[in-house]
């Protein structure tokens, strides 16, 4: 057995000396350990938030930005127990902060819960940091691509297969919207034949006019639908000559998105983020009937966002994004409803229909992916990774071929029913809308990132070879 001698040679006076010591020392730590927390004055009005610029993939630096914070206030960045920010970030005068992360490699695809740890006054918050997909263009020898400049703030656009001719919408900046434009476009040379400006907003003084978002066609009485988004209803021009035929009132339909019209039935729908209600018209009467009034399986307020029309069926389908819900409506049934939740999906934006492989394409902004459900039971079969922002999509039975707009990755994705992607093409900057002729043409709308973008606010018609 060895034995410490230093020990035996220490007197007890000494023992006592070094206990007394180390219990000194043991407190001081347990009194460190476990001290109080500083109840420091609460931020008791805390506005700031923080966002990533941009996309964020693996691999990359992140650019982050806050604002709304008190000047001066210190705001560490924490992750899964890890702080981000070695230095307190402080606000400046006008309360805003700044900072690069370097986000790993190895780094998940998916949203990252990022804690902000306020002080000077103190709080706590949270923010999404989303990591993206990167993935590589592919298949472009299968496609034949022609694009044409058209005017800025493209939106949407829809074909008249009566007329073979396309039409457009287009708005540019936030209220109050000045720049509007609806066009009639030649689907071959891509070349605008016609533009109206909508006339303008008569409950507004500031020049706001009626600008158009969502379009659809209704061949069966030479009109074109459009949606009012900034001034809650919709419009109806002829597709002869674009002139107005009807305007309705200001309130008709809570920021119309979407409107899908249902020829056989004369009716347009129109779909309203935010609201539970899909609003109904007459297209013959070219009047406003009862809404659909959207029932949820969840406590949380609905906002619907695309719409497509299976007309032959007598279905209408939407998405909610902030409750992540596929809802199907039986218009032969009263209107009848079936709700499939979306596991997967976050910021459920597009959808588009396969009514003849019982198949539904969901495409979700925020978790950068299309699901491939099966309508019969809700079930997803296919969950692909297409890219940052897949906002919109569109069912080609022609090819059968599903397209995917995605606008943070600046691309279109074409997938087929089994979740295989056929080709990743370049969409230019803001990938927006995609329509479809239904003899094999899609056509894709892109929107700017700023005055010098040469690839922005262009029409691009993809063909598959």
């Amino acid at each position: 057995m060895l034995i410490n001698v230093n020990c035996i040679r220490r007197t007890p006076a000494a023992l006592l000396r070094k206990a007394g010591l180390s219990a000194a020392v043991l407190s001081l730590s347990l009194a460190n350990a476990f001290a109080a927390p500083a109840f420091d004055q609460p931020d008791a009005d805390f506005r700031g938030s923080m966002n990533a610029a941009g996309v964020v993939y693996a691999g990359t630096e992140a650019q982050l930005a806050g604002r709304g914070f008190t000047p001066g206030q210190e705001v560490i960045l924490l992750q899964n127990g890890h702080t981000l920010t070695p230095k307190a970030l402080v606000a400046d005068k006008e309360g805003n902060l700044s900072t690069t992360l370097v986000i790993p490699a190895e780094a998940a695809v998916g949203v990252h819960p990022v804690v902000m740890q306020v002080s000077k006054p103190s709080t706590a918050g949270i923010f999404n940091l989303k990591v993206s997909p990167k993935v590589e263009l592919s298949g472009q020898d299968k496609f034949e691509l022609q694009s044409q400049h058209l005017v800025p703030g493209l939106y949407q656009s829809a074909y008249s297969p009566k007329n073979k001719m396309l039409f457009v919408t287009s708005a540019v900046g936030r209220p109050p919207v000045k720049q509007s434009q609806l066009l009639k476009v030649n689907p071959k040379t891509l070349a605008v034949e016609a533009s109206v400006t909508p006339a303008a907003q008569q409950s507004r003084n500031d020049g706001q006019v009626q600008a158009v978002y969502g379009v659809d066609v209704d061949d069966a009485h030479g009109h074109v639908w459009v949606t009012n988004t900034r001034s809650n209803t919709v419009a109806v021009y002829s597709q002869k000559d674009l002139k107005l035929v009807k305007q309705f009132e200001d309130g008709a339909a809570s920021h119309a998105r979407d409107v899908v019209v249902d020829q056989k039935n004369q009716r347009a729908y129109v779909s309203s983020p935010g609201s539970k209600l899909i609003s109904v018209f007459d297209t013959k009467k070219l009047a406003t009937l009862g809404p659909i009034e959207l029932k949820s399986q969840t406590r949380g307020q609905l906002s619907p966002m695309s719409l497509a029309l299976d007309d032959e069926n007598g279905r209408l389908y939407t998405v909610s994004a902030s409750t992540n819900e596929l809802l199907i409506i039986d218009l032969k049934d009263g209107n009848a409803q079936t709700v499939y939740a979306l596991p997967g999906s976050r910021g459920a934006a597009g959808v588009a229909v396969d009514s003849k492989n019982g198949q539904i394409y969901v495409a979700s902004q925020g978790s950068d992916n299309l699901l491939i459900v099966n309508a019969k039971d809700g079930s997803v079969q296919h969950d692909i990774k297409i890219g940052a922002g897949a906002l919109n999509v569109a069912f080609d039975p022609k090819t059968s071929l599903a397209y995917v707009a995605s606008r943070g990755a600046g691309t279109v994705t074409a997938v087929n029913g089994k979740g295989e992607i056929v080709a990743n093409l370049d969409g230019g900057s803001f990938p927006n809308h995609v329509s479809l002729d239904g003899d094999g043409n899609a056509y894709l709308v892109n929107k700017s990132k700023g005055k010098d973008d040469q690839t922005a606010d262009r029409i691009t018609r993809i063909h598959l070879k």
